[in-house]
């Protein structure tokens, strides 16, 4: 694989969210498969939002890969968190411009994919595993299901790129029609509330 500067900027924005570690993204975004599925699908940028913890997994995979940047196939950047929240880093993953739209893969936390889902930039959802009384699997399988977001899996991340393709060119138009996975027609509200813990 090699850069190819002629290539419009389009960016792969992850985030772990502020809550807590989520180092086994940050390892699966830096694997090989992963780092080769952006580059055939024409990505030229992953951004990394890693926390604390995950600058670690940077730090050593930069180590091992210094001498070789060219060969990644993407530029790779990472910050530990940004108090003035994500917006900028979701809105470059949006594109515009001379840029093309891009995505975002996001722990399954409702404040980051309500955020991508307003900017109407596809967004690839994984649940954190290591999680107590995890209710991201359950968001992330429902929204999926609409036809919101990609449902990811640590394990399955370079399908999930493909997959957000397909979605980009399904969701041209905001919001996507319900389908037959929400018979109750409360859409995306209606899911956020259960998740939450809203009643009416």
């Amino acid at each position: 694989m090699s850069i190819d500067n002629r290539r419009p900027k389009k960016l792969c924005f992850v985030t772990i969210g502020a809550t807590a570690s989520f180092d086994s993204l940050i390892k699966a975004v830096l694997s090989q498969p992963f780092l080769e599925a952006l580059d055939v699908a024409n990505y030229t940028d992953l951004l990394l939002q890693h926390g604390s913890e995950g600058l670690k997994i940077l730090d050593a995979f930069n180590d091992l890969y210094k001498e070789n940047q060219k060969t990644i196939g993407v530029q790779i950047h990472g910050f530990d968190f940004n108090r003035d929240g994500l917006s900028l880093e979701m809105r470059a993953a949006k594109g515009g411009h001379d840029d093309a739209e891009g995505v975002v893969i996001s722990h399954a936390g409702s404040g980051s994919i309500l955020h991508a889902l307003r900017i109407a930039v596809p967004i690839i959802v994984v649940p954190n595993p290591a999680l107590l009384d995890n209710h991201q699997e359950e968001l992330a399988e429902e929204l999926a299901a609409q036809g919101y977001v990609v449902h990811g899996h640590l394990d399955k991340l370079p399908a999930a790129i493909q997959e957000s393709e397909i979605l980009r060119a399904k969701r041209k138009a905001w919001p996507p029609v319900n389908n037959a996975h929400d018979p109750s027609g409360r859409g995306l509200a209606g899911v956020m509330d259960d998740e939450m813990g809203f009643v009416d």
